[in-house]
């Protein structure tokens, strides 16, 4: 069950389940969540992901992303990924939703009905090797120019949410 996820329609009201893969293979909107972590600093969080990864392996994104499963909710999908990617728990707090549509090199689409998670966190991590290559904290002004000077390293995902999320809104166009 963990490698279906819920479809939806742009309203997020589920209209059936399909396999991940297939799901990518086809450009299938689905729901999924985008997590944002922050320092004390004002500093954000953000994870390279591991190389085995299926997709966008070894290519850095926000702090946490996934998709919840059938019968699980969002709060429960967000700490249980939470766990998983980087050992920790950490209270959220919603922060809207995007749809977008983003090509997956070399021939997926990721096309979701992205809820956003923001939340504050300084202590330590648990890195899975399996789903994390490394984490770091960055400062939105560096982000910025790292978006701008060498794009090919994010995540096709987190490049459209950073140019929309009015905690990110760090204009990279």
């Amino acid at each position: 069950m963990s490698d279906e996820l819920i479809l939806v329609d742009e309203h997020d009201n589920t209209v059936g389940y399909d396999e991940k893969l297939r799901v990518h293979q086809l450009g299938l909107l689905h729901r999924a969540f985008s997590v944002f972590l922050f320092n004390d600093a004002g500093e954000l969080l953000i994870q390279q992901r591991a190389l085995s990864k299926y997709h966008s392996g070894g290519l850095w994104a926000n702090s946490c992303c996934s998709h919840p499963r059938r019968g699980e909710s969002l709060a429960q999908a967000t700490q249980r990924r939470l766990q998983e990617e980087l050992g920790i728990a950490c209270p959220l707090q919603p922060a809207g939703h995007i749809i977008y549509r983003a090509e997956v090199p070399p021939s997926l689409i990721e096309h979701e009905y992205d809820h956003l998670f923001t939340g504050n966190y300084n202590g330590t991590f648990s890195l899975n090797p399996q789903e994390v290559a490394a984490v770091r904290w960055i400062s939105l002004t560096e982000l910025k120019k790292e978006l701008q000077s060498h794009p090919q390293q994010f995540a096709e995902w987190f490049k459209v949410i950073a140019g929309k999320f009015p905690p990110l809104q760090i204009a990279i166009s």
